[in-house]
């Protein structure tokens, strides 16, 4: 009697237990909606005292589209609001065609930063590089705004010009560059035989600028190419550039990892609740017979180029070479918002194959080669190595702590003075490469792919 008593008493004490719990969850949420209503309330007051007593009639679309964008922008450097038109042109950037000047960018300090200027746009024949920062558009101060308000500013008519104030690493003076807009019609795949043994051009070299809609088909026609001219039996090899790839679609980074690949993981995302994670895997099939590949990527590789390089080197399908990755480890999901526009919101993380997670890291290269700077650039070690995803301002924090992104993201147009693509050219003809790291030879690295 007494046992069962106590069992008894017992059970009600856990159900009392339990339902103080529950009664408690209810009112801490109950709480945390009262204190989200209250804001709420706040932002509603605020934007009413602003129509009212502003000292000119404000443009109410105006306020809502910062008050947004403020909110969004606060999270990371990637997320962000994008009104109708700005969702437009996303839309046409991304299928490879869009009016402007032809750089990828970004915000760092209150500064428009180029990630990297799009191969043959006019941004790129003008002279931007890779790590500028636009301090003025036509004389007018950037500091002040939103990074969509800069982003408007360079966009416009075609064949208007536009003036770039920018400040380089290592250059002690402002630089000016006068762009003209034009249609960019971006190209993101292109090749050409490469090497030189025996008379004869025979390793596959193809140059990849960004991940667009346009990517996958580019990459299948390059490689077809490639062996109708080389010839399938003699290629030695190929070269996948993807230096100063500032990224693009995720699909498009799963499909052309596939190309390369016989089977395997190519990258894993995971958001904030474990049912989120989702794993990507290649198709059986290697389009490039298992020929050796070398990737090249250095401090502007981001991204999209990031899940190519991982996936290729963590499989060992690849040697990668170059300088470490620019370090934009995370996934912008677009939610379209009907006539309004849409968000660009951060929903997950994305991992290599081995479970690295390359957010504020970077890909780290198997063999680590500099390229010589130009005078202007020589004496800037910020210029040797420019800061990547752990430089921004609120950037999404890798969760081991280890946070080393930034490198160097000098590509000279003279291919003679290359030194990342002549490494890649000896080291598919087997011939012993070493790391070169600030203009300076020093530890032998593996000489065979």
């Amino acid at each position: 009697m007494r046992k069962d008593f106590w069992k008894s008493v017992g059970f009600v004490a856990v159900g009392a237990f339990m339902a103080t719990g529950l009664m408690q969850a209810l009112e801490a949420a109950s709480a945390s909606n009262s204190d989200t209503y209250r804001q709420l309330n706040l932002f509603g007051d605020v934007f009413d005292r602003v129509r009212s007593d502003y000292v000119e009639v404000p443009d109410e679309e105006k306020l809502i589209d910062s008050a947004i964008n403020g909110m969004l922008t606060s999270l990371d450097p990637h997320s962000s609001f994008m009104n109708a038109k700005r969702f437009k042109d996303m839309q046409q950037q991304t299928r490879g065609e869009f009016g402007g000047l032809g750089i990828e960018v970004t915000m760092e300090n209150g500064l428009v930063k180029v990630v990297a200027p799009i191969d043959d746009t006019p941004a790129a024949r003008a002279g931007v590089r890779a790590n500028d920062l636009i301090t003025h558009l036509d004389g007018d101060q950037v500091q002040g705004l939103t990074l969509n308000e800069a982003v408007d500013k360079m966009r416009g008519r075609v064949k208007t010009p536009i003036v770039l104030t920018i400040a380089r690493p290592g250059v002690d003076e402002p630089v000016e560059i006068k762009i003209v807009r034009d249609i960019i019609r971006v190209r993101s795949v292109k090749f050409e035989a490469e090497g030189e043994k025996d008379g004869a051009k025979d390793i596959g070299y193809v140059r990849i600028s960004s991940f667009s809609e346009q990517t996958q088909s580019g990459l299948d026609k390059a490689i077809k190419a490639l062996r109708d001219d080389i010839g399938a039996d003699k290629i030695k090899g190929y070269i996948i550039d993807l230096r100063n790839n500032p990224g693009g679609l995720l699909d498009q980074a799963i499909s052309v990892s596939d190309t390369f690949m016989e089977r395997g993981e190519v990258v894993s995302t995971r958001g904030r609740n474990s049912s989120e994670t989702q794993r990507y895997n290649s198709q059986e099939g290697d389009a490039t017979d298992g020929k050796p590949v070398v990737v090249l990527i250095n401090g502007g590789s981001a991204s999209a180029s990031e899940i190519v390089a991982g996936a290729l080197q963590d499989h060992k399908r690849a040697k990668v070479i170059g300088t470490r990755s620019f370090g934009k480890g995370s996934v912008q999901t677009i939610i379209p918002l009907g006539s309004q526009g849409a968000i660009r919101l951060t929903t997950a993380r994305y991992y290599t194959p081995s479970g690295a997670t390359i957010q504020a890291r970077g890909i780290v290269p198997d063999i680590t080669i500099e390229n010589d700077l130009p005078e202007d650039l020589k004496k800037s070690a910020a210029a040797r190595k420019a800061r990547g995803e752990s430089s921004l301002r609120g950037h999404l924090k890798n969760e081991s702590g280890d946070e080393q992104s930034g490198s160097s993201a000098y590509v000279p147009a003279d291919k003679e003075k290359d030194l990342q693509l002549k490494a890649a050219i000896d080291l598919l003809y087997g011939r012993e490469v070493k790391a070169r790291v600030e203009s300076d030879t020093t530890e032998p690295a593996t000489s065979n792919n």
